[in-house]
């Protein structure tokens, strides 16, 4: 997704620059032009000209930025920047605590409604995934689902892909998934 495009509306978790969740808010207002957004709650510590990144929810995937706070009397926005720095791999992750659930399998195509859904625990995040903990063996690699993730009140619907996972015994498993779409 292009800086061009609009982020009113859309969650976006904001991290400090170690890349430790700070809060997890709504874009009230993006300004495309000028490239900044205003956030329907402010992150604490953070102040005038402190960096920090975004991850912005949207569709198919998130975005990240880099920014920079700017504050103009009440006003607080944050300038966005392309050009994240990345850790040595594709997407930077980010730490997150969020609770989800898996309500549907995907099978050739067909969703498949799960009677009881598989409650999940969120690890980290990134632009083009996710990972998170759940019942020892709950999924194999390569299968399809859709996840319902509550982040801050903010309900996100992901369809996701098993890429990898690491068993932690007989308790639960970790999960790698990459986003196939975000709702």
């Amino acid at each position: 997704m292009a800086l061009g495009n609009v982020f009113n509306d859309h969650t976006v978790l904001i991290y400090d620059t170690e890349n430790n969740h700070l809060i997890t808010t709504v874009v009230t207002e993006h300004d495309k032009v000028n490239k900044w957004i205003q956030v329907s709650e402010v992150p604490e510590g953070l102040k005038n000209n402190d960096d920090c990144k975004l991850l912005i929810l949207t569709s198919p995937a998130p975005c990240e930025f880099l920014g920079k706070v700017k504050k103009v009397g009440r006003d607080f926005t944050i300038a966005m920047f392309r050009g994240q720095m990345k850790e040595n791999r594709g997407s930077a992750r980010y730490s997150i605590t969020a609770s989800a659930e898996i309500n549907a399998i995907i099978i050739d195509g067909n969703s498949h409604t799960l009677q009881t859904p598989v409650k999940v625990e969120l690890i980290n995040i990134s632009t083009s995934g996710v990972r998170f903990r759940a019942p020892y063996y709950s999924l194999e690699t390569g299968d399809v689902f859709q996840m319902h993730m509550v982040i801050s009140n903010n309900k996100k619907e992901m369809t996701t892909e098993v890429i990898n996972y690491v068993d932690n015994g007989q308790a639960s498993s970790d999960y790698g998934c990459r986003f196939l779409e975000v709702e």
